[in-house]
């Protein structure tokens, strides 16, 4: 690799530190250009660590494409080579670092980003929703939430890994080449799918993912259908155009596309970037930052290292540790653990020729785009449905001590059941002892702090349930694990051998007039190529769901306080409604079902749920539950102490939800 002497250059204006890399070859980190470095929160002070500063910059990094740790980019040979004959990338950084490392943890905490996006404060740490900055751009002591991890003085870090995701508003990327033959970019054949206000706006134009090659395109194809299983109608050509390289409107213009229906949009696309460099560049950034050196914008030696992955970014990692990018090119681990949240049983759509790693997969939307194949599990199987052996983890000595953590949304959509059965859901599968998974009980895709039950395009009130508190305890627990060799908590998740883990049509939920109820889940497709998708016959993989007790509450899982002492259903599952397709899965939404406050209303109603009165006497006999329910969580490292208390005390006051 092409070494360079440390020095360090001031910029006029701001602080700007180029800082080209004096690791060893392997690093592959060529230089470092920090463009500010200023403190966090104004200097506040977090637990024993102090202070903390903000570092913003960029990473710039070659990679061989003859390495072999390289070899399985996609388009890799295909991309650009500077004089040294290596491909190069520049990404975004972002770090959070005590300002005295000395105080500091040793811990390095890398969240990978979501479609360019922070998502640790917020979705972890209950960031108020209203502070936007809290996402991308965290200044404030407020940003931090519940500052868990500075109170533990741990160094955060973000670097760009998606090279579509918009800067805008303090969002990351990375910039990587765009593969070309005899010099030229690559034309190749693309599908767009289209859907208007369940993931796209409302008003037309669609926007396209790639740039078209050229607007003059008698081959480019248009078709609608209503719900995915029905088969697509051609939209006449005199009924769109191309409204630009990178947009389609439909004719005659201000003609709105009906919400929720599927345009699948199918055309030449020209320029695909070399995206499986995400990968690399992930590796190799956090390899740099692991290095003990005094140029170390980390701020001093990492002793270990966490990855979080929260839906996208959790898809993400799971492909990472697949593919061996968790072994750097120095022959060390590059993360000791990982938490993946939401990620369900799938991969990212990343490391492909006109690759579209923002798409995700569910029942309605985006259901041919690749995601879910074989290995499911960190468990060794063999896959009656492919003839292929093989698990998640690949027991080369790299692997990372390996948490996943999935809401009941997964197990309807996302195939999370597949994580501890056989992919023919007959049997449950031993995990490792190196892995543990977790069901948050009554959770949805989207938990987060701060939600308000609405319907918005669902049949059923929204869910509000917060999985952050469990999330919180699951990663001091991962990183006692790392750190201590303390095993965490045995995996909570539905079973076949215990009953809990059932068929769609056999969860037991109550009858409940008037309440839409799912009974299916997203299947999981097998094809050959996205762009004219054909689902293969034969023997299917067969995701299945949580079962529920007389409440409509799953059973096993982390029972968080809202679930295991309630005032309504919290369910994974929802429904669209018109003008939406009605009856489909609503996305990746969950449900809100209040109880009765009485006897006689609940009767009135038809609602064989218990009413809050006949559960609960008065405010004490409640709040004295939730009490019970935070202690046995407390003991059973599943919930944090100071995490408890507030619950407590929200009952004590009546301020619990719903």
């Amino acid at each position: 690799m092409f070494v360079r002497a440390v020095r360090l250059r001031a910029c006029v204006a701001a602080l700007c530190l180029a800082v080209p890399a004096a690791t060893p070859a392997t690093a592959r980190i060529v230089g470092l250009d920090i463009t500010a470095v200023e403190p966090f929160a104004g200097g506040a002070s977090f637990g024993e660590t102090g202070a903390y500063e903000r570092v913003t910059g960029f990473a710039r990094g070659e990679i061989d494409p003859a390495d072999p740790a390289n070899a399985g980019i996609a388009d890799i040979v295909l991309a650009p080579r500077n004089a040294r004959g290596l491909v190069e990338y520049r990404t975004d950084l972002f770090i959070l670092r005590p300002k005295d490392p000395a105080r500091g943890s040793g811990t390095l905490l890398y969240e990978v980003l979501n479609r360019g996006r922070k998502f640790l404060f917020n979705w972890v740490l209950d960031a108020p929703a209203q502070a936007a900055q809290a996402v991308n751009d965290p200044r404030e002591a407020r940003d931090a939430g519940t500052a868990l991890v500075l109170n533990r003085g741990d160094t955060i870090v973000w670097s760009g890994w998606e090279a579509d995701a918009l800067r805008q508003n303090g969002g990351m990327a990375i910039d990587v080449p765009v593969a070309t033959r005899d010099g030229k970019p690559i034309v190749g054949t693309v599908r767009d799918e289209l859907v208007s206000g369940t993931r796209g706006p409302t008003e037309a134009p669609f926007y396209l993912t790639f740039a078209a090659a050229g607007t003059d395109q008698p081959g480019a194809t248009l078709t609608v259908r209503r719900r995915e299983a029905d088969p697509p109608l051609p939209v006449p050509r005199e009924a769109w155009t191309f409204a630009g390289p990178r947009q389609l409107m439909l004719l005659p213009a201000g003609t709105k596309p009906q919400p929720g229906s599927l345009y699948e949009f199918t055309y030449e696309a020209v320029g695909p970037k070399v995206l499986g460099l995400g990968f690399a560049a992930t590796r190799d950034v956090v390899a740099y930052l692991r290095r003990s050196a005094a140029d170390n914008p980390a701020g001093g030696k990492m002793q270990r290292a966490l990855a979080l992955g929260i839906s996208q970014s959790g898809r993400f990692l799971r492909d990472f540790v697949h593919l061996g990018f968790n072994r750097d090119e120095a022959g060390a681990r590059v993360f000791d653990g990982v938490l993946a949240h939401i990620s369900g049983v799938g991969g990212v759509f990343l490391n492909a020729r006109f690759a579209q790693p923002s798409r995700t997969n569910t029942q309605h939307e985006d259901h041919l785009y690749p995601e879910n194949a074989f290995p499911f599990s960190p468990a060794a199987q063999h896959d009656p449905v492919t003839g292929q052996r093989g698990a998640l983890l690949r027991g080369d000595g790299f692997d990372p001590l390996w948490m996943e953590v999935n809401t009941e949304t997964e197990y309807w959509q996302k195939g999370a059941s597949l994580l501890t059965t056989d992919p023919l859901g007959r049997a449950d599968v031993d995990l490792p002892d190196t892995a543990r998974a977790y069901l948050i009980a009554g959770g949805f895709h989207y938990g987060r702090s701060g939600l308000v039950s609405d319907k918005g395009p669902c049949a059923n009130p929204r869910n509000t349930l917060n999985p952050g508190p469990a999330l919180r305890a699951l990663l001091v627990d991962l990183e006692e694990w790392v750190r201590d060799g303390r095993a965490p908590p045995a995996s909570r998740v539905p079973r076949r051998s215990d009953g809990t883990l059932v068929e769609p049509t056999a969860t037991g939920f109550p009858y409940v007039p008037g309440l839409a109820v799912a009974t299916f889940t997203n299947a999981i497709a097998r094809f050959p190529t996205y762009v004219d998708p054909h689902p293969e016959a034969g023997p299917q993989y067969r995701p299945l769901v949580p079962r529920v007790d007389a409440d409509g509450q799953a059973i096993a899982g982390i029972r968080l306080p809202e679930v295991a002492v309630p005032r309504g259903t919290y369910t994974g599952w929802n429904l669209y409604a018109e003008p939406f397709p009605a009856g489909a899965l609503c996305d990746r939404e969950g449900s809100l079902l209040p109880f009765a406050a009485t006897k006689a209303e609940r009767e009135a109603k038809g609602d064989p749920r218990l009413s809050l009165a006949e559960r609960y006497p008065d405010q004490a006999a409640y709040a004295d539950a939730v009490a019970r329910a935070v202690d046995g969580l407390v003991a059973e490292r599943l919930l944090l102490r100071e995490d408890g208390e507030r619950y407590v005390e929200r009952a004590r006051t009546g301020a619990q939800r719903p």
